[in-house]
């Protein structure tokens, strides 16, 4: 009687829980011309999913990426370029939502990062190779 009451209660729970889901604004986007719809695209492309991991704005299936979807074309019909779209959603969510963040004090490690870890490997390689070279040389002086 207990357990059939528990699992009662969480199957209950279960479903009040999926129901309560924000749900997203399910409809479609209209597009005036096939020009408009490629730059919502490219646009789209351009912005990360702040709920998801490495999906772009177009791809993800979250419920928040949708709703920024629907932003995003609501501002373009407004008349709202791509430059002050990109700046919107920097302000609310920070340059994460960037593909492509913009070089500046807070994101310079991003950039220099890569040439710096790749300069690294090339002289811990340079190292290790002059080194099992000085080996090779001794041991053919040792040999008789």
């Amino acid at each position: 009687m207990t357990r059939s009451l528990v699992f009662a209660l969480l199957t209950w729970l279960v479903a009040a829980t999926a129901l309560a889901q924000p749900s997203a604004n399910r409809e479609p986007l209209v597009f005036e011309s096939a020009a408009e719809q490629a730059r919502f695209q490219a646009l789209a492309a351009e912005l990360r999913c702040v709920v998801c991991q490495n999906q772009s704005l177009a791809d993800s299936n979250a419920v928040l990426a949708q709703d920024l979807r629907h932003e995003v074309w609501r501002m373009m019909r407004e008349g709202h370029d791509d430059e002050a779209i990109k700046r919107f959603m920097v302000e609310r969510y920070g340059d994460f939502v960037l593909y492509r963040p913009p070089v500046q004090p807070n994101t310079v490690v991003l950039w220099v990062a890569p040439l710096f870890l790749l300069l690294a490997g090339a002289v811990l390689v340079g190292v290790n190779i002059r080194r099992r070279r000085g080996l090779l040389d001794d041991e053919e002086s040792e040999l008789p």
